[in-house]
């Protein structure tokens, strides 16, 4: 058993024990069980490495189970989270985020001597990054439904309260450290470049390129999500794990096709990843994107699936120890974990079976898109009810061009903050590029191509997964000896 496999099965017990306690709640008692167990294990069996090597695993599973509890008990004592729903409240604190702008309001996250609480106030006046500002209002615990959670979906980022149009003024500025001062370099460069989309672009042209481009998908209409959603396209227009996934392996393809060697490849792409990351405002969520993306194109520059799959999953437990609570209440976390995995197994199949089609390098794109979008459908089914007919030939039409249309639309985007006329040129070649795009969205965003599903149980979800692991297993054995 080599280090690498009983590091992997560390990684995978304590993301077990942190499954095991969101779903059971362990009781104490167990935990002192599972401790004396894994002594048992360790120290009377030392002769023998794979009953040791299980003791280890029990611990690592009980870790995962006590860090989830020290994270619930942390969040219980929350000094903020206390004053919930106890009438009207003066607060002050510092912006710590760019505010998510909509069309009608603002998101702004403020950080306060006792916690962060997430104000929706009007769009009206505009605030900053580091703007000191008093709130007076209410403060509420997130609300909680039948379908949605709110509550959960915003305790992943440390928040557990809100408060909706407070009175709300700005006071001053934080003074500013290095780290800061970057951070508000870069939403100024992110700002600017938001300003010449705008100008060279007309919508719906210029809300696919910010998204595309910034990951700002706040502004978007209704009818182009909708569109979106029913042509299967929506990850290409988001900051998510599987859009940096997808867009991940799109780029290895993309420069190897162009003539770079594959370490060359790897390297830029890398780096391509996290110059959009930041370009995007180093979203939370965008980063723990940026490293699944990263450890994924490192799996796939190795090129054997269990090199990546243990690259992956450790990197999902690395994650988990920061912050227990992504394992079921971010789905972006759930969907760039299963589509990485698809890749790494479905897609070199998918590659072999139809390797007589088209170009390799076009056929990976289609192929590895195809893959991710196997693996993460159940998901997608529980969290969203829907589900995309035409997908597969949506995403064969657009996402060879992809590549060439974030290029162009960055190349404009940015020459045009310092020349209207040359950002006007060379916004050109990306306007003809974002029109098909827009065209392929309009032509099948038809009420056929989407079906939805409504309260899918979760024992659907096992179901599926089950299916499609024994789907997966079966094409490895059958194609094995062609891959490898």
């Amino acid at each position: 058993m080599s280090p690498s496999k009983i590091l992997f099965y560390f990684c995978i017990s304590f993301v077990a024990g942190v499954f095991f306690e969101s779903v059971f709640k362990i009781p104490q008692v167990f935990i002192w069980g599972f401790l004396f167990l894994a002594l048992i294990l360790i120290f009377g069996f030392l002769n023998k490495k794979q009953i040791w090597v299980l003791g280890f695993c029990v611990i690592f599973f009980t870790l995962g189970i006590l860090r989830l509890q020290i994270l619930e008990f942390n969040i219980a004592i929350n000094q903020l989270k206390k004053l919930n729903d106890k009438g009207q409240i003066t607060l002050a604190g510092v912006i710590t985020d760019e505010p998510d702008i909509r069309e009608a309001y603002q998101r702004i996250k403020v950080k306060t001597d006792k916690g962060t609480v997430l104000a929706t106030v009007k769009k009206y006046p505009e605030y900053q990054y580091f703007d000191k500002v008093a709130l007076t209002g209410k403060l509420e615990t997130p609300q909680e439904t039948e379908d949605f959670s709110y509550k959960n979906y915003l305790m992943k980022d440390g928040i557990y309260s809100v408060m909706y149009f407070p009175k709300m003024e700005a006071v001053g500025k934080e003074p500013k450290t290095f780290s800061s001062t970057a951070y508000s370099w870069i939403l100024k460069i992110k700002q600017k470049l938001r300003q010449s989309i705008r100008s060279n672009y007309s919508p719906p042209q210029s809300l696919v390129l910010e998204g595309t481009v910034l990951g700002n998908n706040g502004v978007m209409s209704q009818e182009l999500k909708d569109k979106l959603n029913a042509t299967g396209l929506r990850h290409i227009i988001a900051v998510s794990g599987t859009h940096i996934v997808i867009l991940s392996s799109i780029l290895m393809s993309f420069l190897i096709m162009i003539g770079l060697w594959r370490r060359q490849a790897f390297y830029f792409s890398v780096a391509l990843i996290w110059f959009y990351i930041v370009l995007t405002g180093l979203a939370p969520s965008g980063v723990r994107a940026g490293i699944m993306g990263t450890l994924f194109l490192m799996a796939e520059f190795l090129g054997r699936q269990s090199a990546g799959s243990r690259i992956i999953t450790m990197a999902a437990a690395v994650m988990l120890l920061q912050n227990p609570f992504l394992l079921f209440y971010d789905v972006g976390f759930q969907l760039s974990f299963l589509a990485a995995l698809g890749i790494i197994y479905i897609s070199p199949i998918l590659k072999n079976i139809f390797k007589k089609i088209t170009q390799p390098q076009v056929l990976e794109m289609i192929c590895s898109t195809l893959a991710a979008q196997i693996f993460t459908l159940p998901i997608m089914l529980y969290n969203f009810g829907n589900i995309s007919l035409i997908a597969p030939i949506t995403n064969i039409l657009v996402l060879p061009m992809v590549p060439l249309m974030m290029i162009f639309g960055f190349l404009s985007s940015f020459a045009g903050i310092f020349s209207q006329i040359l950002g006007f040129i060379l916004a050109w070649p990306c306007w003809v590029l974002l029109s098909y795009f827009v065209k392929i969205t309009d032509i099948f965003s038809q009420p056929w191509a989407i079906k939805s599903f409504q309260n899918v149980h979760w024992i659907w979800v096992v179901v599926l997964y089950i299916a499609i692991g024994y789907f997966t297993a079966y094409i490895n054995k059958k194609y094995r000896q062609n891959f490898i």
